[in-house]
């Protein structure tokens, strides 16, 4: 009975689809399974309440959030999620940059507190496809650094990709020589994406 149970959750869980909650200037996507990526800047709590509303949510159904890096616009809310018991899903190689905004948070006179990396649940990109298995996600995490040394990707197997920063694709053509951003779109398109989801931008199929 267990089982059947379990299969039917996974079942349902398979018919939602990926929300994207645009509460201030930063997309923010909420996978099915309970994975939310990116938040916005600190401070903007109250409108990230009412874009779930919105989109038919609960914070409750968020089990853990992954910043695809950690400038101010994609992890601003973070410490309040994971007051509300929303779990921090920290890729290894982004360890190093938790408080890198918390500076400009400071300057800015937000009462945001630092992030507690300690109670983060920590994973490497090679163990990410087994850890997002077992939430119901099918996909894996990859790294993306030409934006910054933390950035990370989300790859669906459904074929939508989560770049957050990732410069587009188009840009390329507008560089003589950016051998970073170039091996950055290499890896992402070797997975034969459909979509191309920005943090900044509206998505983009790919032909």
């Amino acid at each position: 009975m267990t089982v059947l149970l379990d299969m039917k959750k996974r079942q349902s869980r398979r018919k939602i689809k990926m929300k994207k909650l645009r509460y201030g200037n930063t997309n923010t996507f909420f996978i099915p399974g309970g994975l939310l990526i990116d938040t916005d800047y600190a401070g903007t709590l109250p409108d990230f309440y009412k874009a779930l509303k919105k989109n038919g949510l609960d914070v409750k159904e968020i089990a853990y959030v992954l910043a695809t890096h950690y400038h101010p616009d994609h992890m601003g809310l973070v410490t309040e999620l994971t007051t509300l018991g929303v779990k921090l899903l920290l890729i290894d190689v982004q360890k190093d940059f938790v408080h890198f905004s918390d500076g400009i948070f400071a300057r800015d006179h937000l009462a945001c507190q630092p992030i507690d990396e300690a109670s983060a649940t920590v994973i490497s990109c090679e163990e990410s496809r087994a850890f997002l298995s077992r939430m119901g996600i099918s996909g894996e995490i990859i790294r993306t650094p030409s934006h910054s040394q933390d950035s990370v990707s989300l790859i669906l197997d459904s074929g939508d990709c989560l770049v957050g920063d990732l410069e587009p694709l188009e840009y390329l053509a507008a560089y003589e020589v950016n051998e970073k951003l170039k091996s950055d779109w290499e890896h992402v398109l070797a997975f034969q994406p459909k979509r191309i989801f920005y943090a900044h931008a509206g998505e983009r199929f790919v032909d």
